[in-house]
């Protein structure tokens, strides 16, 4: 949250913030330049940092409950077809809604009302179309060849499944979570409306303040840079779980 501000002499408008009430600022705050790294530096431990920490644990946990519900429901409906589609249209339905929307209406769900959970609800459901069609299509493209021999080794459709189609389903299954991971990071930070944590607090705090710009601009920085971050990450991730696509590209 921003600091009280100084108002100018005069009756202007705010200029600088008041670090804890003793009347001093930095000059970059008394210009009311566009960026003050003095105030991102003094607010970095207490504010921007912590904010940082709970996107990215409210990310993770989306994520990661997100993958295991729509690998559980891709692995059923690739050996029963008839789940896909009943599947594909909830999901679907998920996506579509606009997220202020279904923030809104799960405060009022029994268990939930204004916490992380009622955050967590509604990120799990918006990365579930994304993963569940990009695991089923890596499913679904192992050559058929490939899924011949592997039963003329008599292997199991378990072991055809963990030693075979998964890993190389790998390549588009690791697209849907870069999809899903990126796209929750941005989606978060609206989930402060429900849930005071993550760079949506510092966000919404400087559209608040009109007059100052560096809390904005420096958390919504902060927000792509972990986009890009988690993106990168899980490109190093594919190239080190599938050294032989990266081989063929070669």
């Amino acid at each position: 949250m921003n600091p009280p501000v100084l108002i100018a002499a005069g009756g202007g408008g705010p200029i600088i913030p008041n670090f804890g009430g003793n009347g001093h600022a930095y000059a970059c705050e008394q210009a009311n330049r566009l960026f003050c790294w003095g105030w991102f530096s003094h607010n970095w431990s207490g504010t921007l940092w912590p904010a940082l920490r709970q996107h990215v644990v409210l990310v993770l946990i989306a994520v990661a409950i997100g993958f295991a519900i729509s690998m559980l429901l891709a692995l059923l409906a690739h050996r029963f077809r008839p789940v896909e589609q009943p599947v594909i249209a909830f999901t679907s339905f998920l996506y579509t809604i606009p997220s202020l929307a279904l923030f809104e209406l799960l405060i009022p769900v029994p268990g939930l009302g204004l916490s992380r959970a009622t955050a967590e609800v509604a990120l799990v459901a918006y990365t579930l179309l994304i993963l569940f069609r990009n695991i089923l299509a890596g499913l679904r493209n192992v050559p058929a060849d490939v899924l011949d021999a592997a039963r003329g080794m008599g292997m199991s459709h378990r072991q055809m499944l963990w030693r075979v189609e998964l890993p190389l389903a790998l390549p588009a299954i690791i697209a849907g979570l870069r999809i899903a991971t990126v796209s929750t990071v941005a989606l978060a930070t609206i989930a402060a409306l429900v849930d005071n944590e993550g760079l949506g607090v510092p966000i919404l705090s400087g559209i608040n303040d009109y007059y100052f710009k560096t809390e904005l601009i420096a958390a919504g920085a902060l927000t792509v840079l972990l986009a890009v971050a988690a993106d990168g990450m899980l490109v190093g991730v594919q190239r080190l779980l599938t050294p032989w696509s990266r081989g063929r590209a070669a």
